[in-house]
């Protein structure tokens, strides 16, 4: 479990921390502190678990918490897959709903385990932390946690209510003005 507090330098640390601060605090919110540092813990054990049985003969060391962070998407993705997130494309800013960032990570993560990426980077660690995220979340998550709310927010694409005035929604919608970087 040590591999989750170790980086390969500054970058991967960052990326990682850049992940969980956007998505994270909706999920954190969800849970509960404790049953987040649990749920954390948890998917960064079954990535780290999946990795080491589909690459048994590896010596390569696996560092980072990479496998935890796309349980949080893959969470994140059955909570809010509608949330809007701010992304660079082109060196612009837009602003894109959660399942196509997402998804499109994902995509990335199978088009390089498929062609058998060898740039040090654990795909495969990224894979389980998908299964693991999304199994762990809904065993996980309190009995009154909706799951794939899509609501639009006023002053976005229709007049309805805001997301944080329905009853049963998380009171901010803080990840949606945060923005990423594709790596």
């Amino acid at each position: 479990m040590s591999y989750m507090f170790l980086h390969g330098g500054w970058e991967h640390i960052l990326g990682n921390m850049v992940y969980l601060w956007v998505f994270g605090d909706d999920i954190e919110d969800a849970l509960g502190p404790l049953r987040f540092i649990a749920f954390y813990l948890l998917t960064g054990i079954g990535a780290g678990l999946f990795f080491a049985w589909l690459n048994r003969r590896s010596t390569m060391p696996l560092v980072g918490a990479s496998g935890a962070i796309s349980g949080i998407l893959a969470a994140y993705l059955l909570l809010r897959p509608c949330a809007k997130v701010s992304v660079f494309v082109l060196r612009m800013v837009v602003r894109v709903r959660a399942y196509w960032v997402i998804g499109g990570w994902v995509l990335l993560q199978l088009y390089q385990i498929a062609n058998q990426a060898d740039d040090g980077v654990a795909y495969v660690a990224h894979g389980g932390g998908l299964i693991a995220g999304a199994l762990l979340f809904l065993i996980m998550k309190p009995a009154n946690v909706r799951l794939f709310e899509c609501v639009e927010q006023q002053g976005e694409e229709g007049t309805g209510p805001r997301e944080a005035d329905l009853p049963g929604s998380p009171s901010d919608a803080r990840s949606q003005s945060y923005a990423l970087s594709p790596s």
